[in-house]
């Protein structure tokens, strides 16, 4: 069925402006800000901060480069706000992209946009479906014409930046860097509570900071209900550590995206659909390629953990005991201040994968209770866990629109926990309905 408030708002809001950018120094900070434009009348300004700058770097950056690296912050906000719309074209005044790099924009609003795209009922693949086109803007009389020629070469320090958000993947790349005696820092937007025990932990002093500002104004928008749902966020985190390892003065940008991420959800209109497509190689591939060209040449953008499956970065992360009580990987818990909801996928699956490696103790002590049981939970609970995991199975299910291991990992996960309750007494609720 054809989403008829989609078809209305494209028909009311026919073209979404990027319409410019600014910067200004405030204290120690850097302040960014971007003016958005659903024509004709919905306005956006979101916001990003950048702490403890150090000016004197900031001068010795061409205005050119860090303003080139300010307009790409513009961009990757872009799908947060053009969402609510969904208009048919994107005009970018605010400077220009030629034909090459509007492909690639096109290509990560397209993929990185399929959940929304599905949860919305959206056809994609209609005729004219998004058109986007480039106004020049001019720097100091000179227009940026999107040709590599205006990307500097920089010298960086061979350091390495780690985004954390206070998961275990990233406490394993910060320990397996700390292991090969690695300079490494830690890189944070919007940080948990679980994000700064871990830098503590992790014996990290002086971290970058950034908080990212959604506009007020797009809120208001959802609760009239327009058009909302999942934007690629590691393709946000991304542009973002490039600005920032270039500001910083960092060589490397290390990311703990692992192998289970190249796994999609579920297929829809011949497309498969990929909740961390922005994890995915694939994403990873065409980032470093346009970084290289468009960005800054010289960035080495990896992802440390990119051969592992979340599985194995599980039982390599339980080498690390000291982050038992502060880490969290729950995306529900971080908005209610739990550390662990015990309710959603993310905690069901990085319990299993913890299961069969870890005494009840050590369990307890990282998830206030065990998962498996339900023994306090509601029936409405019990049955919500029960879907849950058969959806991690692929047992008639999409796999879960989260941060988890593929099916055949789910699986394998759930089979060693089961045998491992099995040898150790009577096997919990949950397990006792895993079927293989």
């Amino acid at each position: 069925m054809e989403n008829l408030k989609f078809k209305n708002l494209r028909k009311k809001y026919p073209k979404f402006v990027y319409k410019k950018f600014s910067y200004k120094i405030s204290g120690n900070n850097l302040e960014i800000f971007f003016d958005f434009l659903a024509e004709p009348d919905l306005k956006f300004r979101p916001k990003i901060v950048i702490e403890n700058i150090d000016k004197k770097r900031l001068v010795k950056m061409r205005e050119r480069a860090l303003d080139n690296l300010a307009f790409h912050l513009g961009l990757i906000e872009i799908p947060s706000y053009w969402k609510a719309t969904c208009s048919g074209e994107i005009e970018i005044r605010a400077g220009f992209l030629n034909p090459e790099q509007i492909s690639f924009w096109k290509d990560l609003i397209i993929n990185g946009m399929g959940q929304f795209f599905y949860e919305n009922k959206i056809n994609w693949r209609t005729p004219n479906f998004l058109k986007i086109t480039s106004l020049p803007r001019t720097f100091l009389g000179k227009y940026l014409n999107g040709s590599p020629k205006y990307i500097p070469q920089l010298n960086l320090k061979n350091r390495y930046l780690v985004p954390v958000g206070g998961g275990k993947d990233a406490i394993v790349t910060l320990e397996l860097l700390k292991k090969h005696k690695k300079s490494a820092n830690a890189f944070l937007v919007n940080p948990t509570q679980a994000a700064k025990q871990v830098i503590k932990v992790a014996g990290i002093k002086n971290p970058i900071i950034i908080k990212r500002t959604i506009d007020p104004a797009l809120l208001g928008l959802n609760q009239k209900g327009f058009l909302n749902g999942h934007t690629p966020f590691t393709a946000v985190l991304s542009f973002l550590s490039v600005f920032c390892a270039v500001l910083f003065d960092y060589k490397n940008i290390v990311f703990s995206n692992e192998k289970s991420a190249n796994e999609g959800n579920v297929k829809y209109l011949r497309k498969m659909i990929n909740h961390q497509w922005s994890k995915s190689f694939e994403f990873e591939r065409k980032f470093k390629n346009y970084c290289k060209k468009y960005l800054a040449r010289n960035i080495n953008y990896f992802s440390l953990l990119r051969t592992y499956t979340e599985l194995e970065i599980s039982k390599m992360f339980l080498k690390y005991p000291k982050y038992f009580s502060v880490f969290s990987s729950c995306n529900v818990g971080s908005k209610t201040g739990q550390r662990w909801c015990g309710n959603c996928p993310k905690c069901l699956f990085v319990y299993a994968t913890f299961y069969p490696f870890l005494e009840k103790k050590q369990l307890f002590k990282i998830f206030g209770r065990d998962i498996f049981d339900a023994s306090t939970s509601s029936a409405q609970e019990k049955k919500k866990l029960l879907l849950i995991m058969k959806g991690l199975l692929g047992q008639g299910r999409p796999k879960p629109f989260e941060c988890v291991g593929t099916k055949k990992e789910s699986r394998l996960a759930f089979s060693l926990s089961l045998k491992k309750a099995q040898k150790t007494g009577k096997a919990p609720y949950l397990l006792t309905n895993f079927i293989k």
